[in-house]
């Protein structure tokens, strides 16, 4: 199988970088790289050709359009009988190509999807953010698990779909606030056969800072509307989890301020939340100070995420408003 690995990129030269040297690792070679700019002020053309002698590797340009249409563009130029999704800030494993081929030889899938984890590289904070997204304590948890709520939804960090899928169901419609989940949707209503490869593990930075994540889980928690607009039988109760937990939050700071009785019962559910963080987040990472971060992770996940689904639902679902 010839796979066509394709990467959008906006303004991030130096993770092309690192993400390209990991694919000249790969003990499996028939596969080529398409990374498409879209619309970046600090290009990457000449980091990527320098890989010319080193990976099968094309380089385009094109006017800002989003991640979602700039696969498309990929889509469109590709050669493989199978395309590989990946974000610019992900590395991938020496093996990860290999573990996909066998994969789909030994069980056939027309669209997978695969974990992501931390990297021994990344920052504190970036393990500690790695552990929020795929904890159990928190929504993470249904990512990358074979055992998740419903359909198994690809993100688009790790994601492959074959030729065959684009042909008949095509690309992306949408660029950004969900797009690959709504692909996905797309592609089950079509009959096609989605599953985890739960060993095409890529290590995902995501962000370095808590700010950033805020504000990329704040953008998630209006993509998850925006995905009811298109599939409104796709919004399930967990997907209400992290709005419950917002308001819990805020409910437990009034009640404290205002000395109310109940104020005791919402610290000590919080308390036993902290704990459960802090000593599952220090046993996988075995690090004391993971563990106090992913504390902060977690709760920035969760109320972010909140505060931008109940936006967007307070605005389009409730006021059906564009």
């Amino acid at each position: 199988m010839f796979f066509s690995i394709i990467i959008p990129l906006y303004n991030r030269p130096q993770e092309i970088k690192e993400l390209l040297e990991t694919l000249t690792l790969q003990t499996y070679r028939q596969f080529e790289v398409l990374v498409i700019e879209d619309g970046s002020v600090n290009d990457a053309e000449a980091i990527v050709n320098s890989f010319a002698g080193q990976l099968e590797v094309r380089y385009f340009k094109k006017p800002n359009e989003g991640q979602g249409f700039t696969r498309n563009f990929g889509f469109e130029r590709a050669k493989g009988d199978y395309f590989i999704i990946f974000d610019s800030d992900c590395l991938i494993p020496a093996n990860y190509l290999e573990i996909v081929n066998n994969s789909l030889n030994t069980n056939y899938l027309d669209a997978y999807g695969g974990p992501d984890g931390a990297h021994d590289s990344f920052t504190a904070t970036q393990k500690a953010i790695s552990y929020s997204m795929t904890s159990p304590f928190t929504t993470g948890g249904i990512r990358g698990n074979k055992k998740g709520i419903g359909q198994f939804h690809p993100r688009s960090f790790n994601m492959g779909v074959s030729r065959q899928v684009v042909e008949k169901v095509g690309g992306f419609i949408i660029t950004r606030l969900g797009e690959d989940i709504e692909y996905s949707i797309r592609i089950h209503k079509a009959g096609f056969k989605i599953g985890l490869i739960p060993d095409a593990v890529v290590f995902h930075k995501r962000r370095t800072n808590f700010l950033q994540f805020h504000k990329q889980l704040h953008f998630f928690g209006r993509a998850r509307i925006n995905i009811y607009k298109f599939f409104p039988g796709e919004l399930k109760a967990v997907h209400f989890f992290p709005a419950a937990f917002t308001l819990f939050i805020a409910f437990a700071l009034i009640s404290n301020i205002l000395q109310w009785q109940i104020a005791t019962l919402c610290n000590y559910l919080l308390l036993v939340y902290i704990l459960l963080i802090f000593f599952h987040a220090w046993w996988r990472n075995k690090s004391a100070k993971i563990a106090f971060l992913s504390i902060i992770a977690a709760f920035t996940q969760l109320t972010a995420y909140g505060l931008g689904f109940m936006q967007d639902f307070w605005k389009r679902v409730i006021f059906n408003r564009s």
